[in-house]
C-alpha cells in the first residue's frame, strides 16, 4: 500500500507559500509528487492562483484520506478557516490561520493519518502574537512528537549540500556555553541515523566544522575545538561512525572538500544556512531529523516583498514535497 497522502501547512497566507503550493500542484504529474493536501485556506489559494494567473482547482476534502482522490483533478484542501488574501500585508487574522493549519497539520503527521508535513513559511513574529511559544517550526515539532527539542536536528538539504546547525535558534553571542561535547555527539548520531534510513546511505560520511577560525590555530583563536568539539569525535569515531574535523568552515564547502562527506556538521546557524543557501538557494529544504514524523520545509522566508507578484521560484517547496514522500515511501517500506 502506498503512503497516506502529505499534509501541508499553508504558512503566513499574505507570504508566497500559497502560490507555490498552487505553482507545485501544477508540477505534480512531472514531479511525480506524492498526493498531497492543504489545511485550510481554499479562498487565499484560490486568490493566489488567481493573482499569479495559475490555472489551479480548489478540491475541499473532509477527510485526509480522501486527497488521493482528487488530486489528478485539483489541489484537496482540508477544512473551512480561511482569511482575505492580502499579500505583502501580514495581519491578525492570517496568522492565526497559519498557526491553525501548521497545528492541525503537525497533529495529522503525528497520528499517522498523514504520510509526513510539509510546512509552508511562516512570520514568527507575527506567530508569537497569536500565541506561538517556540523559537522555530523544528522546535514545535518535537513538541508534537512529545520528544526533547535536542532530538530534533534540522538539516538544510540541496543538490549539491546537505547541512545541520548544532546550536540553531539563539544568539551568536551565546553559542560557545551552548556547545557541548554531549549535544554534538547526540545530533551527530540522529543524522548518521538518518542518512541511513531516510536516505539510504548505506556508510554516511560525516564532517565536523571548526568553531573558531583557522580551528582555533592550536589555541590561539580559542580552545573549543579541543575541549568540546574533539572529545565529540572522538566517542563518535569509538562508536564507528564515519566523522572527520573540526574543519576549518572556510574551506570546508569548496567544491573539492564537498565531495569527502555526505553532511556536514555546523556548530551555528548561520554557519550552516549560508552555504546552503549559496549553492542551492532555489532547491534547498529544510528537513527534521530525529523525530518519528517526516517533516520538510522549503528553506527560505515568506518573501512578503514579492507575494502575489507571480515571480517566486517553487523549486525548494517542490523539492520539500519530493524529499517528504521519498523519506515517507521509505520508511512505509522497512
Amino acid at each position: 500500500m502506498p503512503p497516506a497522502p502529505l499534509a501541508v501547512s499553508l504558512g503566513d497566507p499574505a507570504g508566497i507559500g500559497p502560490e507555490l503550493l498552487c505553482r507545485a500542484w501544477l508540477a505534480r504529474d512531472e514531479q511525480r509528487l506524492m498526493p498531497f493536501f492543504v489545511v485550510g485556506g481554499a479562498k487565499v489559494l484560490a486568490a493566489a492562483a488567481k493573482a499569479c494567473g495559475l490555472d489551479v482547482p480548489i478540491n475541499p476534502i473532509t477527510e485526509p484520506a480522501d486527497a488521493a482522490t482528487v488530486f489528478a483533478g485539483g489541489l484537496p484542501v482540508l477544512g473551512a478557516l480561511d482569511a482575505e488574501y492580502r499579500p505583502g500585508q501580514p495581519d491578525t487574522s492570517g496568522a492565526k490561520l497559519a498557526l491553525h493549519s501548521l497545528q492541525r497539520a503537525s497533529d495529522l503527521a503525528a497520528s499517522g493519518v498523514a504520510a509526513g508535513v510539509v510546512t509552508a513559511p511562516v512570520s514568527k513574529a507575527r506567530l508569537v502574537e497569536v500565541g506561538f511559544a517556540h523559537p522555530g517550526q523544528t522546535e514545535y515539532m518535537a513538541a508534537v512528537c512529545e520528544r526533547p527539542v535536542e532530538d530534533a536536528v534540522m538539516m538544510l538539504a540541496g543538490p549539491q549540500l546537505r547541512t545541520v546547525p548544532v546550536t540553531v535558534h539563539c544568539a551568536l553571542l551565546q553559542v560557545p556555553a551552548l556547545l557541548t561535547a554531549a549535544l554534538i555527539e547526540h545530533r551527530t548520531r540522529i543524522v548518521a541515523a538518518a542518512l541511513r534510513e531516510d536516505f539510504g546511505l548505506e556508510n554516511p560520511r560525516i564532517a565536523v566544522a571548526a568553531l573558531n577560525p583557522h580551528a582555533g590555530e592550536e589555541g590561539a583563536f580559542g580552545d573549543e575545538e579541543s575541549t568540546i568539539i574533539q572529545p565529540a569525535l572522538d566517542a563518535l569515531t569509538a562508536a564507528e561512525i564515519d566523522v572527520t574535523g573540526p574543519h576549518p568552515a572556510d574551506a570546508l564547502f569548496a567544491p573539492r572538500a564537498r565531495q569527502n562527506y555526505d553532511a556536514a556538521i555546523c556548530m551555528y546557524h548561520d554557519q550552516a544556512l549560508i552555504p546552503l543557501k549559496a549553492l542551492d538557494f532555489d532547491a534547498g529544504v529544510n528537513v527534521t531529523l530525529g523525530l518519528p514524523i517526516v517533516r520538510t520545509s522549503p528553506d527560505h522566508g515568506t518573501a512578503f516583498d514579492i507575494a502575489g507578484k507571480g515571480i517566486a521560484d517553487a523549486g525548494a517547496t517542490i523539492a520539500a514535497l519530493k524529499m517528504a514522500g521519498e523519506i515517507a515511501t521509505r520508511r512505509a517500506a522497512s
